[in-house]
Formats: structure tokens, sequence, C-alpha cells
């Protein structure tokens, strides 16, 4: 889903970058053009946050666009003007977990087809938990680190194409894999 908004420069002085306080203020009590203006200028920043935090070029599209939807819809819940930024992270942030755990649980899924075993609610507490420490040191590593794991290991597509899809060399997706897989089994590792 892509959000277009036609912004009307007369009233405000818009470019590419965060709002200030008055401009913010403004969209908080429902001035649209100032809305508009908000979450124009906020659409690079919440862009590359979410392009350095989703495992693939499309959920970090997705949870862009998400992350100003809720902005255009929410910003009225917006406690302080000056907070902007790091609310737009932490929503980007969530979303992107949102997207690997979802991930996680349809991996989990196929692994468990035609299975009739109904685990405990404590089973499923405990699947949950282990698959958001998973989601969290997944979203920890470095950028290209993710990528490589998450093609490789989750989407499980082959060393070849991950590393022309990543612009390496099989040896450096190889080692960048060997990296991630250490790093996120020493985070899972430092919870128990």
């Amino acid at each position: 889903m892509v959000v277009t908004l036609r912004i009307d420069t007369k009233d405000h002085d818009v470019e590419r970058g965060w709002a200030g306080e008055q401009l913010v203020a403004a969209a908080q009590h429902g001035d649209r053009e100032a809305i508009a203006a908000v979450v124009y200028g906020a659409h690079p920043h919440v862009r590359r946050f979410a392009q350095h935090l989703c495992a693939s070029d499309s959920d970090a599209e997705d949870a862009t666009q998400e992350a100003l939807i809720i902005l255009y819809r929410k910003i009225g819940t917006l406690r302080a003007t000056t907070a902007l930024a790091s609310w737009m992270f932490r929503i980007v942030r969530n979303e992107c977990l949102r997207r690997a755990r979802r991930l996680l649980d349809t991996a989990s899924g196929i692994e468990s087809a035609g299975l009739d075993v109904v685990g405990s609610a404590e089973d499923e507490v405990l699947r949950r938990l282990e698959a958001d420490e998973l989601a969290q040191a997944i979203s920890a590593l470095p950028e290209v680190q993710r990528r490589v794991l998450i093609m490789r290991d989750v989407l499980g597509y082959p060393g070849r194409a991950t590393a022309d899809a990543l612009g390496l060399s099989t040896a450096a997706m190889k080692s960048q894999l060997h990296r991630a897989r250490t790093a996120v089994r020493e985070g899972l590792g430092h919870h128990r």
C-alpha cells in the first residue's frame, strides 16, 4: 500500500527533514497541511531506519508505509512535540520485529505441519518468548549479516543467489553468514 500525500507549502515551509516543534504542534491539533508536511519530512528518515532494521527491502518499504500511516492517523496522540523521531523509530522497530516474528512463525508452522500434537499453553508461551528473543537477536545484527542470515536460514535462498542479491562474493557471504549465526547464538546464550 502506497500513501501519496499532496503538500501545499503556501503556509508551511516544507523540506525533507524532521519537522520543527511548531509544525508538529499544528499537526497535533489537526492542521491537515501540517500533518502532510510532517509525514513528508519524516519519510526519508523513517525509510532509512527501516532499511537498517528490517530483513528485506520489501519489509522495509512496508514498515515505512505502516509507520507513516500511523503517524498520519495518530499524530494527535504524540505526547511531546520533540519526541517525533523517537516515536517514529519505535513504530518502525516494532513493525520490523512483527514482520520477523511472522516469518519465524511461518517457518515453525511449516516444520510442524502434519503434526497433530497440541502443546500446552505454557509451551506456546515459551515458544513465543523464544521467537521474540530470536527476532531481537536477528534485528541487532549489522545490516549485511541480518540480510544474509534471513535470506539463507529463514527464506532458504541458495548461497550463490544470496551472494548475488547482496552484491557479495560467495566467500564474503559465507563469512557474513558465519558471523551472523555466531552472534545470534551468543545473543541467545546470554538470555539463558
